[in-house]
C-alpha cells in the first residue's frame, strides 16, 4: 500500500470567518443626522458655499504654492504670486472671450447674407409651394385670430349706452390710458445694471479671501482639524486627511486631463472645418468643461453660431455640431466615468447621482463642486464606521468579496454567472488553485448557514447543484500548466536520485513489451461526502480535479456509506477512496465512516480525510490518528498533486 502523510496545503485565498454580527445604529438616530446635515448644507448655502469653494482652489493652487517655497520664497510672498496669476488668468480669460464676442457681433453684419440665404432655404423647404408647415401655421392663426374677433364683437363687454336727445343711443367706448414712466436717473440706471452682478461678486469676494488665509495657514488648518476630528487617533484622521487630499488632487488632474484632451481635438477640427479663431474655441472649451453640464454646452454654441454665419452652405456648421457631439459622446461615456472613477474611488453612478444631489441643494455652484464634495464623504465612510454606508453606496471598490459574489449567484440559482465570475477570477492560474481560492471559501459561507440554520436542505441541495453545473461548465477551462509532474516524470526524476528502478512506480510490474501489447485504464477513485450536500459539493470539485489529471473520478453523496447503503457499494478496481468534508470538526464522524470503510474494503485499498478548512490552517491535532485514514489533507489543488505522485497513477487493463 503506497505511503501517505498529513500534509496541509495552504491556498492563497484570505480565510472567511464568520464574525458576530454587531448591535446596529439606530435607524432613527442615522435618520436624524441625515435629515440635519441636509437641512444645514441647504439654509447655510451661502456660507459654505464659498468655503467649499475655496478649499476646492486651494487644493489646486497649494501645490504651486509649495513649489515657490521650495524654491526659496517666503510663505507670503508665494501666496501673493499665485493669487495673483490665478487672478490675472481669470481676468485675461474674461477680457480675451468678451473680445471675441464683441467682434463676432461687428462682424455679424459681414455674414448677413449668408444668414439670410440659410433662412431662406429653411423658409423654402418648409413652404413648399405656399402648401407648407410656415405657411399652414400662419394661415391658421390667422383663421382663429379672425374667430375670436366675431366671437367678441356682440358682447360689448366695455361699451355704455346712453340716450340722446333726439332718442338716439350712443355707445360710449373706454378712453385707451397710456402710463408714461419719468426717464431713470443715471444712478438707477447704475443700479439696475450692477444689481444681479453684486451677489457673484460678493462671493468671489469671499471666495478671495478664504483662499488666500487657507494657503497661508494650511499647517494650522490641518492641525486644528486633525484636533477637533480625531486627536485621540492620529494614524486614522492622518490617513483619512492624505487619502481625502490624494483623491481631490488626482480628480482635478484628472480633469485637468480630460479637458485638454477636448479643447485640443476641437480647436483641430474646427481649423479643418474652417471656423475662424479656432484656437480661442480650443481654449474656451478647456476652460468651460471645468463646469458641469453647462460648460459644454457654452462652448460649442459660440462655434456653431460662427459657422452658421461664416459659412455660405449648410455642411460647415453640420460638420462643427458633428464634431462636438462625437467628442461629448466620447468624453462623457468612456473617458469621464473610467478616470474619474479610478482617480476619485468614486462609481460613474455615484457621480451623476452626486451631481443630482448637489445641484438641488446649492444649484449651478453645486454641479462644479459635486465630484470633491462626494469624495471627502466616501473617504469618511471609508475611516468611520457609522458612516461605512457613504463608502459602500458611492465607492467603487468591491463591496462583497469574490467568494461571496460567488455564493449569492449559487443561491439565486444562476450557475452560469457563477462560471463567469471564476473564469474572470482564473488569471491564467491553475483550476485547484481557483477552486481552493473562491469557490470553497464560498462552500465554506454556507456551511456557515447551514450551522446556524439558515439556508435548509433545499438550499443545500440548490447550492450543490449549482456546483456541479458550474464543473460542467468548467470542462473545457484551459488551464496554465502546474509545477507539479506526472508519474512517469516522477519516476524518471527517482531513478535519477538513486531512489527507485524503472518500473517502480506502476501498480503492477510489465515489461515495456507488454505494456505496450496491455491497454491501460484509469485508476478508478471514489470522492465521498462526509455529512451532507455541501460536503458533497466540494468531492464534485475534487473529483474533477482528478479526471482532468486522468483518473476515473465519482462524486459519491454521503448515503453512500450509510451503514444500510455500504454493503451495496460499488467498489470494484477502486485504487482509493477520498472523503470530504467542509467541516474541520467532523473528525468522529470521519472517525466512524474509515472504519466502515475498514470493514468493507479492508486494509489494502488507502482513504485519504480532506478537511478543507481554509488557507492558513492545519488538520486538528492528532486529526491522523484518531480518525484512522491513511493521509489528511486541507486543499483541493494539494489533494490532486498528491494523488498524482502516488503509484496509483494509472493501472494496467485485465
Amino acid at each position: 500500500m503506497p505511503a501517505f502523510t498529513a500534509r496541509s496545503h495552504h491556498a492563497s485565498a484570505k480565510p472567511i470567518s464568520v464574525q458576530p454580527a454587531k448591535s446596529p445604529v439606530s435607524p432613527g438616530t442615522t435618520l436624524g443626522i441625515i435629515v440635519t446635515v441636509v437641512a444645514a448644507l441647504y439654509f447655510g448655502r451661502d456660507i459654505l458655499m464659498p468655503v467649499a469653494l475655496a478649499i476646492l482652489l486651494s487644493f489646486a493652487l497649494a501645490p504651486i504654492v509649495v513649489r515657490l517655497r521650495r524654491w526659496g520664497l517666503g510663505r507670503v510672498p508665494s501666496v501673493i504670486i499665485v493669487v495673483l496669476l490665478m487672478f490675472m488668468a481669470i481676468v485675461g480669460f474674461g477680457t480675451l472671450v468678451a473680445s471675441q464676442i464683441v467682434d463676432l457681433a461687428q462682424n455679424l453684419p459681414n455674414y448677413q447674407q449668408n444668414i439670410r440665404a440659410k433662412i431662406q432655404s429653411v423658409r423654402g423647404a418648409t413652404e413648399g409651394g405656399g402648401g407648407g408647415v410656415i405657411d399652414q401655421a400662419s394661415q391658421m392663426l390667422r383663421d382663429l385670430s379672425k374667430e375670436l374677433e366675431r366671437a367678441a364683437g356682440p358682447a360689448a363687454a366695455g361699451a355704455v349706452q346712453q340716450g340722446s336727445s333726439d332718442g338716439k343711443v350712443d355707445v360710449l367706448r373706454p378712453i385707451p390710458v397710456e402710463v408714461h414712466e419719468p426717464r431713470p436717473s443715471p444712478w438707477t440706471e447704475i443700479q439696475t445694471f450692477l444689481g444681479p452682478l453684486v451677489a457673484p461678486i460678493g462671493t468671489a469676494g469671499m471666495v478671495l479671501v478664504f483662499v488666500i488665509f487657507m494657503l497661508l495657514q494650511r499647517e494650522d488648518l490641518r492641525d486644528r482639524l486633525i484636533r477637533l476630528v480625531g486627536a485621540d487617533d492620529l494614524h486614522r484622521t492622518t490617513e483619512a486627511m492624505d487619502e481625502a487630499g490624494a483623491r481631490v488632487s488626482r480628480y482635478l488632474l484628472m480633469q485637468l486631463v480630460i479637458n485638454v484632451a477636448y479643447g485640443i481635438p476641437v480647436a483641430l477640427g474646427l481649423y479643418f472645418i474652417g471656423v475662424p479663431n479656432p484656437i480661442l474655441w480650443g481654449v474656451l472649451a478647456t476652460v468651460l468643461r471645468f463646469i458641469p453640464y453647462v460648460g459644454p454646452v457654452v462652448s460649442a454654441f459660440f462655434p456653431i453660431v460662427l459657422s452658421f454665419a461664416v459659412s455660405p452652405g449648410w455642411t460647415d456648421p453640420l460638420l462643427t455640431i458633428g464634431l462636438f457631439l462625437g467628442l461629448e459622446l466620447l468624453s462623457n461615456n468612456v473617458l469621464e466615468p473610467w478616470l474619474y472613477g479610478s482617480s476619485t474611488g468614486l462609481s460613474p453612478v455615484a457621480i451623476i447621482a452626486a451631481a443630482v444631489v448637489w445641484i438641488t441643494l446649492w444649484g449651478p455652484i453645486g454641479v462644479l463642486l459635486a465630484t470633491p464634495l462626494t469624495v471627502c464623504l466616501v473617504v469618511i465612510g471609508r475611516h468611520v464606521p457609522q458612516l461605512q454606508f457613504l463608502h459602500v453606496m458611492f465607492g467603487n471598490d468591491p463591496v462583497l468579496p469574490v467568494e461571496a459574489r460567488f455564493y449569492q449567484r449559487l443561491l439565486a440559482r444562476d450557475p452560469a454567472e457563477a462560471a463567469e465570475l471564476v473564469e474572470e477570477a482564473a488569471e491564467n492560474r491553475p483550476l485547484g488553485v481557483l477552486y481552493d481560492e473562491m469557490v470553497l471559501p464560498a462552500l465554506h459561507l454556507a456551511e456557515a448557514d447551514r450551522q446556524r440554520g439558515a439556508i435548509d436542505n433545499t438550499t443545500q441541495a440548490a447550492v450543490a447543484e449549482g456546483i456541479e453545473t458550474v464543473v460542467e461548465t468548467l470542462d473545457d477551462y484551459e488551464q496554465k500548466p502546474e509545477k507539479a509532474t506526472d508519474g512517469k516524470q516522477a519516476e524518471a526524476k527517482a531513478v535519477e536520485a538513486g531512489n527507485a528502478k524503472p518500473g517502480d512506480n506502476e501498480v503492477t510490474s510489465a515489461s515495456p513489451a507488454s505494456e505496450a501489447a496491455a491497454p491501460t485504464v484509469p485508476a478508478r477513485i471514489l470522492c465521498i461526502a462526509g455529512r451532507n450536500e455541501l460536503d458533497r459539493a466540494a468531492s464534485t470539485l475534487l473529483a474533477h480535479l482528478l479526471e482532468r489529471d486522468g483518473f476515473k473520478a465519482e462524486s459519491l453523496p454521503c448515503e453512500s456509506v450509510a451503514l444500510r447503503n455500504l454493503p451495496r457499494l460499488d467498489v470494484a478496481d477502486v485504487r482509493l477512496i477520498c472523503l470530504s468534508y467542509l467541516n474541520p470538526g467532523s473528525v468522529q464522524h470521519a472517525r466512524r465512516v474509515v472504519r466502515r470503510l475498514r470493514t468493507r474494503l479492508g486494509a489494502s485499498t488507502p482513504i485519504i480525510v480532506g478537511l478543507w478548512s481554509g488557507e492558513g490552517t492545519s488538520p486538528p491535532h492528532d486529526a491522523e490518528s484518531l480518525i484512522g485514514a491513511d493521509g489528511l489533507e486541507t486543499s483541493l489543488s494539494g489533494t490532486a498533486s498528491h494523488i498524482k505522485e502516488l503509484q496509483i497513477f494509472r493501472s494496467n487493463g485485465g
